[in-house]
C-alpha cells in the first residue's frame, strides 16, 4: 500500500488456551490462512479476526460514514477493536459460509446502529462479500418517530426496508397487567423479521446482540430456567431455511455505547420494553456490572468459559456417557 507501511503480522490463537502464543509473518496486504508453526495439532487459524484492519483499507482509510466521526486516537482504537471483534466472531463461527445477502435488524438503538456501521465498513474494505439490507420493524408504539430511521438510512446510502406491523397492540392485549412484555414482543418481532428476510431473498437475519446480552441470557437460564444455555452467535431457525447471526458476540456494551456517542447516531429509545421496571434481564445486568466493578475482567472470563465446556465435568448424561467409564486393573504379573 502506498504512503504507509503495511503491517504483516498475523496472530494465531491456540485452541487449548485463550492466549496469544504463536506469531508468524504473513504477506503484506490481506492475509491468507496460516497454520501455527510447530503446533499444528493445537492451533487454529485466526487470520480474519486479527490481521491488521488498516492493511485492507483503501487509500483514505475510512468509510465515508465516518466522515464526521471523531479523529482522536482513542476513537480510532475503539473502531478498530470493534472491527477486529466482529471479524473474529465471523471467523470463529463460520458466519460467511454460504452467505450472499443479509437482513440486518435495525431497532434504532445503539447496538444495531453500531452493527450496521461496522458491517458497512467491512463491506467497503472488501472484507464482507455479502449484500446488506437494513430493516426496521415499526411495531406501532405510541409517539414512535417514524421519520428518523428512513431519513438516516437514506443519508448513508444503504438499501433498506421499513415494515409496519402493530405488534404493540397485540402485546398490550395479550400480556396481563404487571407482567413483562419482552417474551411475546420478541417472538412477534422475530417472526416478522423471518418473513421479511424470506421475501428479500436473504440467507440470514443479522442481529446486534453483544457480549452482555449473551451473558445475561446465560444467567437468566441458569437462575430461572435451570439449564446451561446462552444466546448463540450462529443459529439455524426452526424451519431450517435461515441463519440468525450475531457478529457483535465478542463486543462489550460499553464500547458500543462509546462508539454510538462518537458517531452521533439518532438513537430511538424503547418505550415498550426497556421502560419496564423489575425485568429479570435488568437484574442480571446489575449483577454482572457489580461483579465487573469488584473484579475487573470477569465478563471476558465468563465469555471465554462459554466456549470452553467440559461435558465430563458436568452432570448431564446426555452430553457425556458416564456409564462407559471403567477402571483399568493392573495384572499381578
Amino acid at each position: 500500500m502506498s504512503g504507509r507501511r503495511a503491517s504483516t503480522r498475523t496472530a494465531i490463537r491456540c485452541s487449548a488456551r485463550w492466549r496469544w502464543k504463536c506469531w508468524r509473518r504473513a504477506p503484506a496486504g490481506r492475509s491468507s490462512g496460516l497454520d501455527c508453526a510447530g503446533r499444528s495439532g493445537h492451533c487454529r487459524r485466526m487470520t480474519l479476526a486479527l490481521a491488521e484492519i488498516e492493511d485492507d483499507a483503501p487509500e483514505d482509510g475510512r468509510h465515508p460514514l465516518f466522515a464526521d466521526a471523531p479523529s482522536s486516537v482513542s476513537f480510532n482504537k475503539l473502531r478498530k477493536r470493534l472491527l477486529r471483534q466482529v471479524r473474529q466472531a465471523m471467523d470463529d463461527f463460520a458466519m460467511l459460509k454460504g452467505q450472499k445477502r443479509w437482513l440486518v435488524g435495525l431497532s434504532g438503538g445503539k447496538d444495531s446502529y453500531g452493527l450496521l456501521a461496522l458491517l458497512m465498513d467491512l463491506q467497503w474494505r472488501g472484507l464482507l462479500p455479502v449484500e446488506l439490507i437494513a430493516c426496521n420493524l415499526d411495531q406501532g408504539q405510541p409517539n414512535f418517530p417514524k421519520h428518523i430511521l428512513p431519513d438516516y438510512l437514506k443519508s448513508i446510502g444503504v438499501k433498506h426496508r421499513i415494515e409496519y406491523r402493530d405488534t404493540y397492540s397485540i402485546v398490550k392485549e395479550k400480556v396481563p397487567t404487571g407482567s413483562t412484555y419482552c417474551s411475546l414482543c420478541s417472538r412477534l418481532r422475530r417472526g416478522n423479521l423471518y418473513r421479511i428476510a424470506r421475501e428479500e431473498g436473504c440467507d440470514a437475519l443479522v442481529l446486534g446482540h453483544h457480549r452482555e446480552d449473551i451473558l445475561e441470557t446465560f444467567f437468566m437460564n441458569f437462575f430461572h430456567g435451570g439449564r446451561l444455555a446462552a444466546m448463540p452467535p450462529k443459529l439455524l431457525n426452526d424451519e431450517g431455511d435461515l441463519m440468525v447471526l450475531r457478529p457483535l458476540a465478542y463486543a462489550a456494551e460499553d464500547d458500543l455505547a462509546k462508539f454510538a456517542a462518537g458517531m452521533r447516531f439518532p438513537i430511538i429509545p424503547c418505550d415498550l420494553c426497556g421502560s419496564q421496571d423489575g425485568l429479570q434481564r435488568n437484574a442480571m445486568k446489575a449483577m454482572l456490572a457489580d461483579i465487573e466493578t469488584r473484579m475487573p475482567g470477569r465478563k471476558d472470563a465468563m465469555l471465554r468459559a462459554l466456549g470452553h465446556t467440559n461435558p465430563s465435568h458436568l452432570l448431564d448424561p446426555k452430553l457425556f456417557d458416564f456409564s462407559s467409564l471403567e477402571t483399568v486393573r493392573q495384572n499381578d504379573d
